[in-house]
């Protein structure tokens, strides 16, 4: 079976956010990546370029899965949770109906490498109680063959040579799922999919001969079987899930189906009402 060429492939631009922490960045609100919405790079070594973090700041109707290759970051949210994850580790946020939270890298952190992903929620949950969860490196299982290390963080994955695993997240989303892989060089990942999902591959060290580079997103809809090749030694991330299909509107860190929601969203939190009350950790 031939390198499977991706359909579309997206680079990251250069950005900053939260109190100016500079990171790489693919977002598209139109639908193209549904059930996807932005993927984030946080990548510093210089101190000034990512120690403000991301202050307290509102979310509504999706969640979010941070994962860190290096460095620390402590989360707190109106919902009273307070966690903190390491190199190797992850937290999942379904900000639904309304929180408010902060992200802040560890003092004692030399560096930051990570991943922020916005996995879009339905319609029928977007209203639902938030949740929150972090996720050791040590509920995470994987896949091995010779060249080929794969790393379930959410959802199931399946390849034809190194078998089935999932997740500690059974799901992102509605039907969506992430894993870590690293490749080397000449290495193959053949991966299994179910037809109607999509398939995003973000590369964040390496060349892969599908045609896709250090810090470039590929995409790929409606395939049942892709197969991915290493140039070089190569890191990548894995997104999968099943396209939902309705109208996004999207207003800063909002993200509903209609413009009135979004008015909504932003009248709530204005007024002190886009909070959830404290809910237990899941």
């Amino acid at each position: 079976m031939e390198n499977t060429r991706p359909d579309r492939i997206l680079t990251a631009h250069p950005t900053q956010d939260g109190a100016g922490v500079k990171i790489r960045r693919i977002d598209d609100f139109t639908g193209t990546l549904d059930p996807f919405l932005m993927l984030d790079e946080l990548k510093a070594s210089a101190r000034e370029d990512y120690i403000g973090g991301f202050p307290p700041h509102p979310h509504r109707g999706f969640e979010t899965l941070t994962y860190l290759i290096h460095g620390g970051l402590t989360h707190e949210d109106s919902m009273g949770n307070r966690g903190e994850v390491h190199a190797g580790e992850a937290q999942w946020m379904s900000a639904a109906r309304g929180v408010i939270h902060s992200e802040m890298p560890l003092l004692d952190s030399d560096g930051l490498h990570g991943f922020q992903v916005w996995v879009n929620l339905p319609a029928a949950r977007k209203m639902d109680a938030p949740r929150y969860r972090d996720v050791r490196a040590s509920e995470m299982t994987g896949l091995r063959t010779e060249g080929m290390e794969l790393k379930a963080i959410a959802g199931r994955w399946e390849t034809p040579d190194a078998g089935i695993v999932s997740g500690p997240l059974p799901r992102m989303g509605e039907n969506a799922g992430m894993a870590d892989a690293r490749l080397g060089a000449g290495g193959v990942l053949n991966l299994l999919l179910d037809p109607t999902d999509r398939l995003l591959l973000y590369v964040y060290t390496g060349t892969l001969v599908n045609g896709v580079s250090q810090g470039q997103l590929a995409v790929w809809t409606n395939h049942d079987r892709i197969r991915i090749g290493a140039v070089e030694p190569c890191s990548m991330l894995l997104f999968k899930g099943t396209p939902l299909g309705e109208p996004i509107s999207h207003h800063g860190p909002f993200v509903m189906n209609t413009p009135a929601e979004i008015e909504q969203a932003v009248q709530d939190y204005r007024n002190g009402r886009l909070a959830a009350p404290p809910a237990s950790v899941v």
